[in-house]
């Protein structure tokens, strides 16, 4: 086929020999437009074609389907211009060849040509193929860098600029992409060079095909998206078999941040093969560049968000935390002043009431000591100056000094307080330091105490046999040991506050029961610090409390085969 045409589309000369078999004459065509007549299927991306072969005087080579009537023929062009004396070309000189196809009806036959393997297994009739073979072409004459994928780049890129929310840029590249290119099924899957799954957290679909969204996909079984991972750089498959959801060619592009991967973009072509042009991959790269750097702002911006509050909230619960702990030392040095006052202007009316008054002026001293001991604590804990000696401590010891500590404080509120050892033949010894478990033991016996007003206080050990490091020592075992009351216990939307610094359950029970707040997240970080962990259970408001840590063991004991309770303490 040869004929010649102007800028404007409109045929100067034509030729092609079998026309005629298809009742096309050359008469029918000079004179007339590509429009009106025999000519390309998509006229726009043809004359942008031709254009440029006018502006830049060099022959085009390329593929491009053109139809008359009910038929579509898909040649092999070579588009060139016609040069002349004068500096103006105006004019193309297009040969074409036509290209053997399974689908094109041959002239004057008048049947559908013998059926392609392909297209049978795929279930599509010859006519849909073909023409999905024509829009594919018609995609593939669009070049990297051409107008109409710079207009769609530009859409879609500002679309994603709109906004900072990660789930927003995913839907919206999908759907851009989706509709440009007018695919079976577009997901984007939010990824890191240490991923071993991707899941699909946004998705463009065509109806007819199976969702992919919310769907976990492992690396080591896709090993298109793994290749992409790696590799950074776009992967096409154009013909894989159908799977569970139906794809027959898939393209992946990562979507990367300072070559730091952030998802991945793939697309699916349901149904049916498709071969991905350099135009297509180009045009989705250069959008994934910029897919990646918005999800990157949108991840950087959320934990900004994040920052900003835990900031907020831990200013507002340190502002908290310093109002209730003024008063709370305020109250033992008022005391102080007060009693040793009463002293100094002789309102003692006896030796024995004089002792009395210096006795309470030294509980006072006592307690302010160690409300500052625990903020000095916490303090140190914060900053991470906070470091332990371990040593051995014997666990019968360890009971034995909380038992007579405690004692005063349970038969003044006649509770019960009973201790139960582990069932061991000989002495059950710790890995730990001694001052800082006794301190552990009397926060949490003490917070037992504090917050019961009936029944009473338990506590229990028991051996845990597991290999554990500590310090770069492998030692036997675990102790865990269990302090449980029958007090008011914790409401359980509360409990996740208890572990906080600076945080208290409930500032108005502060005041109501004193302290600073900070006994068990001291108790905490202390423990974790001896190589164990600490736990808080209560069923609700009203229904007691129980707290369980565990520390190392420094020698396996003898353990005896049925448990048996020894060194009860009961004080009623």
């Amino acid at each position: 086929m040869a004929f010649t045409q102007d800028a404007t589309g409109v045929y100067l000369s034509f030729y092609w020999q079998p026309a005629e078999g298809y009742g096309l004459l050359p008469e029918q065509v000079v004179g007339l437009t590509l429009s009106q007549t025999f000519g390309p299927v998509a006229l726009a991306p043809y004359m942008d074609r031709v254009r440029r072969v006018l502006q830049s005087r060099i022959p085009e080579r390329f593929n491009y389907p053109f139809r008359y009537a009910e038929q579509y023929f898909l040649f092999e062009l070579v588009v060139s211009p016609i040069l002349t004396s004068s500096s103006d070309v105006t004019a193309v000189l297009v040969m074409g060849r036509l290209l053997q196809s399974n689908h094109s009806t041959q002239p004057g036959s008048g049947t559908e040509p013998a059926g392609d393997p392909t297209v049978e297994a795929s279930g599509l009739e010859p006519q849909q193929k073909l023409l999905a073979e024509i829009v594919g072409s018609i995609r593939r004459t669009l070049p990297p860098g051409s107008e109409l994928y710079q207009k769609l780049l530009s859409k879609i890129a500002r679309n994603i600029r709109r906004t900072l929310d990660f789930q927003t840029i995913c839907q919206q590249t999908v759907n851009g992409l989706g509709q440009a290119l007018s695919l079976s099924r577009c997901i984007i899957c939010p990824c890191s060079s240490s991923s071993t799954s991707v899941r699909a957290v946004a998705e463009c679909l065509q109806e007819s095909f199976p969702s992919m969204l919310g769907l976990e996909l492992s690396l080591a079984d896709e090993p298109d998206l793994r290749k992409a991972l790696v590799t950074a750089e776009p992967i096409a498959f154009e013909q894989i078999p159908a799977g569970e959801f139906q794809q027959q060619s898939v393209l992946v592009v990562p979507a990367c941040y300072q070559d730091r991967p952030k998802a991945l973009i793939c697309l699916h072509q349901c149904g049916s093969s498709r071969s991905w042009s350099a135009a297509e991959i180009e045009f989705v790269w250069e959008l994934a560049d910029q897919v990646g750097t918005a999800l990157a702002h949108a991840t950087l911006y959320k934990e900004l968000q994040a920052a900003r509050e835990e900031a907020e909230e831990a200013s507002r619960l340190k502002s908290e935390f310093l109002a209730n702990t003024s008063h709370e030392l305020r109250t033992p040095l008022n005391g102080m002043i007060g009693f040793l006052k009463l002293i100094i202007d002789g309102m003692a009316d006896d030796p024995e009431e004089q002792e009395e008054f210096l006795r309470e002026a030294y509980r006072s001293a006592l307690h302010l000591l160690n409300l500052i001991n625990d903020v000095l604590d916490i303090a140190k804990i914060e900053a991470g100056k906070m470091h332990l000696e371990l040593g051995p401590v014997k666990l019968d010891e360890l009971f034995k000094d909380v038992g007579d500590l405690t004692q005063a404080q349970v038969q003044q509120k006649n509770l019960f307080f009973q201790v139960q050892k582990p069932g061991t033949y000989d002495e059950c010894i710790l890995f730990g330091n001694y001052q800082r478990l006794l301190q552990v033991m009397l926060n949490l016996v003490g917070n037992s105490i504090k917050f019961t007003h009936s029944g009473g206080v338990s506590v229990s050990a028991e051996v845990v046999r597991q290999k554990v490091i500590v310090q770069n020592r492998e030692l036997p075992g675990m102790v865990r040991v269990r302090v449980a009351d029958t007090g008011i216990g914790v409401p359980l939307e509360k409990q996740h506050r208890l572990f906080q610094s600076f945080s208290q359950v409930d500032s108005s029970r502060t005041r109501q029961y004193g302290g600073t707040g900070l006994g068990l997240a001291i108790s905490q970080k202390l423990v974790e610090a001896m190589g164990g962990s600490v736990h808080f259970y209560s069923m609700g408001e009203g229904l007691g409390s129980t707290v369980t840590f565990t520390v190392p063991l420094y020698q396996e004991p003898v353990i005896i085969c049925s448990p048996h309770t020894d060194a009860i303490d009961l004080f009623l």
